[in-house]
């Protein structure tokens, strides 16, 4: 009987993979649909004239950013679950980290999903080259051409309106050549923004003589990362049960779904600025709630903490407990003696 089971799942399996394969190269297009512009709404995936929707599970912000950057749309704002009952794709695991299609790392299923994937993307501003969403040289879009901005045509309250755009904190760091060289063309406007704008292309602006960017003005920007991790309940800011805002909401992060490690927790410290990790543990709650996932592979490769997150929430009972040194103590590379050193060196 057992052997009769196991040949079974493996026929299964191995038609799953070939419908997998099969469809992913007759998907036709993809696109964002039902939001306030062509680059927000929906993911949805065209296969032999049908448009249906793509099941939101295993997304993070840093995938999204991929189906933004395909289409055209700058980058990647807000990605959210929505209750739709008609998702009929889903994400292969694993694909975006071998393969730059979107369309090829996307297979139909058997069956309807509850939820959908809904993006919205940046559409007119993007920051490219830089190390996080938040980091990069500025471009800006103009019937459909993406053109570097000048230093000389850039001031902090510009700088403001782009980072508020992106999602992003407060402008940390703004200057030429900070992320490379601009290519062509340049954008032929100085910016005359008051900071509150919601759009950097709801300022006001003048013409500019510059044709070109000399070397090394070419604007680029750093971001600070919005405040969307904390550690509740401990002695300080530094230690406590990990929790993420996630669509306005603060909530506690899933240790159970996810392989959370003395490393993947160190990471949480030092990107808190709170030292390197002294302990990380489980904690069980007394009842199951809606919790937050985060993709510890995706936070291994130094990815901040906002992109790694689970757009697809989940139930749980189990959170996850981080104390951080608070910069008292040194980094060190054997995990297994880390708290001995730590307790040792806080001694008298």
């Amino acid at each position: 009987m057992d052997r009769v089971l196991m040949v079974f799942v493996l026929i299964w399996s191995s038609g799953l993979q070939a419908e997998e394969t099969n469809t992913s190269k007759v998907i036709n297009d993809i696109r964002l649909e039902g939001g306030s512009s062509r680059c927000s709404g929906l993911l949805q995936v065209k296969h032999q004239d049908t448009w249906s929707e793509v099941d939101d599970s295993d997304w993070d912000l840093k995938l999204a950013d991929e189906i933004c950057r395909q289409l055209d749309c700058g980058s990647v704002v807000q990605a959210y679950s929505k209750y739709t009952d008609s998702s009929a794709w889903r994400k292969k695991p694993f694909c975006f980290e071998s393969e730059s299609k979107p369309r090829k790392c996307l297979t139909k299923r058997s069956r309807v999903y509850p939820s959908s994937l809904e993006i919205i993307c940046s559409d007119s501003v993007r920051l490219v080259n830089g190390t996080s969403l938040c980091s990069g040289r500025l471009q800006v879009k103009s019937n459909q051409s993406w053109s570097s901005v000048c230093e000389g045509d850039f001031d902090r309250q510009d700088a403001e309106v782009v980072c508020r755009e992106l999602g992003c904190g407060t402008p940390s760091i703004f200057q030429g050549g900070l992320y490379g060289e601009g290519e062509a063309p340049v954008w032929d406007k100085n910016f005359h923004c008051k900071g509150n704008e919601s759009a950097l292309l709801d300022c006001g602006s003048s013409g500019s003589a510059r044709e070109t960017c000399s070397p090394g003005e070419a604007v680029g920007l750093t971001c600070s990362e919005p405040v969307n991790v904390r550690l509740v309940g401990g002695s300080s800011r530094c230690a406590g049960e990990l929790e993420v805002k996630q669509q306005g909401e603060w909530t506690k992060v899933d240790a159970e779904q996810t392989a959370w490690t003395l490393k993947t927790a160190d990471v949480v410290c030092r990107q808190m600025d709170c030292g390197s990790v002294i302990l990380a543990q489980e904690k069980q709650d007394n009842l199951y709630k809606t919790m937050s996932r985060i993709d510890t592979a995706c936070l291994q490769s130094e990815s901040v903490i906002r992109e790694c997150v689970v757009i697809k929430m989940t139930t749980s009972v189990y959170t996850l407990e981080i104390v951080c040194s608070g910069n008292n103590c040194p980094v060190f590379f054997n995990f297994s003696v880390l708290f001995v050193r730590c307790v040792l060196s806080t001694l008298p």
